[in-house]
């Protein structure tokens, strides 16, 4: 198979047909390079502001100290943030050699590495986020029922530090749902062949929640709309 001449690989399809083209797919890379590049600044910023937090309280002559490791939700946005980070790094520079070589051509087998990934990362930074969150509201509010005190009332500086590593870590999440969005655009839109000249993606940015018949909710879904 050949376009203008040019030998094209059975899984590599040209995505530059014309100007307009050009110009899309060099804002659609200037925008992933930006979100990537939050992505492992704030990213390690979460990590390392939740991973260093700590404060010591004495008790009578007994001295107990707070940190992330004593919950496991915290250490789960440690490492999910810290993998977000390191996976937005080697994406990164992909983008930025892609846009030093204005590639022309586009594989198949390599939008699919990086739509997966970002959906991977995507889930990962969200669930990592709702996890640190509920932990935080319970430890700021208690739980009465329970009989769970107000953690934050005695480990303020702690709860004060933690709750900045969730606001960083909460707009990583964000620029990974964002992204994920970006490499389902950049992947389905191969397979549009000539018809992408006619045809309109929409593109919906949003995750769907699917109501199973038994009333129970499944894992969001990413949705993509070809109209």
């Amino acid at each position: 198979m050949s376009y203008l001449g040019v030998g094209v690989s059975p899984g590599t399809v040209p995505v530059y047909h014309n100007t307009s083209l050009k110009v899309l797919d060099r804002r659609i890379m200037i925008t992933e390079l930006v979100l990537r590049c939050v992505i492992l600044g704030l990213g390690v910023l979460a990590a390392v502001l939740v991973g260093t937090d700590s404060q010591v309280r004495e008790f009578f002559t007994i001295q107990k100290k707070a940190k992330f490791t004593d919950m496991k939700s915290l250490v789960f946005l440690v490492i999910a943030n810290g993998l977000a980070a390191g996976y937005s790094l080697i994406q990164g520079l992909r983008c930025i050699v892609g846009m030093v070589r204005g590639s022309v051509l586009f594989s198949k087998p390599l939008a699919w590495v990086i739509f997966s990934g970002d959906q991977v990362m995507a889930y990962i930074t969200v669930a990592a986020v709702a996890a640190g969150g509920q932990s935080a509201v319970f430890a700021k509010l208690g739980q009465p029922e329970f009989q769970w005190m107000k953690v934050c009332n005695m480990y303020g500086k702690f709860c004060n530090q933690v709750g900045e590593g969730l606001a960083s870590a909460f707009v990583v999440s964000l620029s990974m749902v964002v992204l994920s969005c970006i490499s389902a655009f950049s992947l389905f839109r191969l397979y549009g062949g000539n018809k992408m000249k006619n045809a309109h993606w929409l593109l919906l940015g949003v995750y769907v929640v699917v109501v199973k018949d038994d009333g129970n909710m499944r894992m969001p879904l990413p949705a993509i709309v070809l109209i």
